[in-house]
């Protein structure tokens, strides 16, 4: 079951400057952050030198406002990345509210990064760090919909075909004939959210499925 979304009520889901949970998502992994902090702290200390060594000079506070910045990349980069994301969603002329089941759930293993290390005897061995990510099928009465994978965690595992499942369906077409894309999805009988990305505003979807879908069970 799909319900188009009135105008302005995605913008009210997915916002345009990333939250707090937003932010977290987007700092990623320790390696990525470890990689942030490298460009921050590196980058901007070396500008900032440079700015001490142009203090007379008139490009020395364009430099020092550069070093700033680059001090400051841990926090802004990932509210840039969080913003980029949301972008992509929000720009879909197309959104609707989907209700309907979990049609398959099922389990998949994921490099998450590779890296060459020397075992004991000096030769080098390649490294894959390996994590489990659910992946669900989605359906409704008209058929197979499309597909959300997270990596999984314990409260995963209650996740069961049959469930009833809610998310916002994205497209370039206002009849939804073609799939864009799909946000963080909502299991109301588990009370979980799942998803690799949290693009949705959770309590005002939560509303937003209160007062929509009670008013098409009236209409119906």
């Amino acid at each position: 079951m799909l319900l188009p979304l009135r105008p302005g009520e995605l913008q009210r889901l997915i916002p345009a400057v990333a939250t707090g949970t937003q932010f977290r998502a987007s700092l990623g992994n320790p390696r990525k952050i470890l990689q942030r902090l490298l460009i921050s702290g590196i980058g901007g200390v070396i500008t900032l030198l440079i700015s001490q060594s142009l203090s007379f000079n008139r490009w020395g506070s364009v430099w020092l406002i550069a070093g700033v910045v680059l001090l400051l990349y841990i926090l802004w980069g990932p509210i840039v990345e969080a913003g980029r994301r949301n972008a992509q969603l929000r720009r879909y002329p197309a959104a609707a509210l989907f209700e309907g089941e979990v049609a398959e759930a099922f389990t998949q293993e994921r490099v998450e990064n590779q890296r060459e290390q020397a075992d004991a005897n000096g030769r080098l061995e390649l490294v894959e760090n390996r994590r489990t990510w659910m992946v669900i099928d989605l359906a409704d009465e008209d058929g197979y919909l499309g597909r959300i994978s997270f990596p999984m965690t314990k409260a995963h595992g209650s996740i069961r075909p049959g469930m009833v499942v809610r998310c916002i369906v994205l497209s370039d077409r206002k009849d939804f004939s073609s799939l864009g894309a799909l946000t963080d999805a909502w299991l109301p009988e588990a009370r979980l959210w799942v998803g690799d990305y949290p693009f949705l505003l959770r309590p005002a979807f939560e509303d937003l499925c209160r007062l929509r879908l009670r008013g098409n069970t009236r209409d119906r």
